[in-house]
């Protein structure tokens, strides 16, 4: 067991700690705030306070952990051995920084609380975020300090026990339009057929009567061709369904259409299904578990895990609302139009609510790519190598990648081939 010792224990210092060692690392870990109890430790042990009592483990701590609520922090990023750090301690601690602090800061998204301009969607901008203006939200840094511990550590303490982690990959599939022209109802048929006559888009006229009369299958409808790429890869995927009534941004078919039904219920014996939170749910606790009941109905499982639409998160509202609708697995932690790391780890970790002072019971999953992150890349050939490159830092670290893609998107018509990106990406990933 690891011991670490300091002047006071709180929920923040508790939280980061468990996580770091026991979450990341494997390693059992206790605290203590008596001198008498942490000199007589026989096994490893960390100081962490402004001056070390021996000669044991010493990082030097920042006042973050022992704070509340929130204050404008002055951070200067700088290099730990090739990887970027803040909160520099000082030449007396084992480490140039404290990890405790800046693991919490970026898992916290202590920086999402700070005065900000949202974008049109309510969410953080990620020019905004200080791993995007300091060029390290390709990095799951937290997850890099932490290996680079365990190997300080060890280094110090040989007999050190710890258990190592395996690399996992989660392919999500996002369906917010389970059809591009089935299913849509009468009304919004005829509505998007005479739109299409208007704009003079005589070929998706053409595919909308072909597909209506079954000369053609819907471009949106590839799930089962998306089971067998997840099944020849051997990784279970995870689609989110949107399962609300019609409104200016959500806009699936009607959850009442049984054929709708049907496909979701066919689905989920195959791969989890869970809920893509409409945008009219984003501030409503109420139609949350409305959503969450009904699509809990059709496939006779619970729903546990969600997704917001549109990757909304107003922090820390939005997870409150999903903690008391009954949700306990969230995966909106990312950016929609940048591919990176938002809190800084690719490790599910618990969401600690800063002005509550409290760890909610609620696992983020954070993800790594979104696809519509991959639009400014001109080719296939630099949208695989980018989340191939974000992949191997996930492996290095052993830690979970997840990627966000959209039946939607995949079975459109686009610059880039998304089917065949995305059968490539599982392709390299995988494993």
């Amino acid at each position: 067991m690891l011991l670490i010792y300091t002047h006071k224990i709180t929920s923040r210092f508790r939280y980061i700690t468990k996580h770091l060692f026991t979450t990341i690392l494997g390693i059992e870990v206790s605290h203590t705030t008596k001198v008498e109890d942490f000199i007589k430790h026989s096994g490893p042990k960390i100081t962490y306070t402004k001056q070390p009592l021996q000669n044991e483990f010493f990082i030097r701590n920042n006042d973050l952990l022992f704070e509340q609520g929130i204050n404008d922090l002055q951070i200067h990023v700088s290099d730990w051995d090739g990887t970027p750090c803040f909160f520099a301690t000082g030449d007396r601690s084992n480490l140039p920084f404290d990890i405790f602090a800046a693991s919490f800061y970026l898992l916290s998204r202590y920086e999402e609380y700070l005065p900000h301009v949202k974008d049109i969607h309510g969410r953080f901008p990620p020019k905004d975020s200080l791993a995007f203006q300091n060029d390290f939200l390709h990095l799951p840094v937290v997850d890099i300090w932490a290996l680079k511990l365990l190997e300080a550590l060890k280094t110090k303490f040989p007999n050190l026990v710890h258990k190592s982690r395996v690399y996992r990959f989660t392919p999500i599939i996002d369906v917010t339009s389970s059809h591009c022209f089935l299913y849509r109802g009468l009304v919004r048929g005829i509505f998007g057929l005479l739109l299409d006559l208007g704009s003079l888009k005589i070929k998706r006229v053409v595919d909308r009567i072909s597909v209506w009369l079954k000369f053609k299958k819907d471009p949106y409808d590839n799930f089962f061709e998306l089971i067998d790429l997840h099944s020849q890869y051997q990784t279970k995927g995870m689609f989110f369904f949107q399962f609300a009534e019609y409104s200016t941004y959500d806009k699936n078919v009607s959850p009442n259409n049984n054929n709708f039904k049907y496909l979701i219920k066919s689905v989920a014996d195959y791969d989890v299904v869970s809920l893509c939170c409409s945008y009219s749910a984003f501030n409503n606790i109420s139609l949350l578990m409305e959503e969450k009941k009904k699509l809990s109905n059709v496939i006779h499982r619970s729903i546990n895990s969600s997704r917001m639409r549109y990757n909304r998160v107003d922090i820390p509202e939005t997870y409150r609302n999903l903690v008391d609708a009954g949700f306990t697995h969230d995966y909106t932690m990312g950016y929609t139009h940048e591919i990176g790391f938002r809190a800084g780890s690719c490790t599910p970790f618990y969401f600690y609510d800063i002005l509550l002072e409290v760890q909610q019971p609620i696992i983020i999953h954070p993800f790594a790519v979104h696809d519509y992150g991959l639009l400014k890349y001109g080719t296939k050939e630099e949208a695989l190598a980018a989340v191939e490159a974000l992949g191997l830092e996930v492996k290095k670290a052993n830690g979970t990648f997840v990627t966000i893609f959209s039946n939607e998107l995949i079975g459109g018509e686009a610059k880039l081939d998304w089917k065949e990106l995305y059968s490539s990406i599982l392709k390299k990933v995988y494993v």
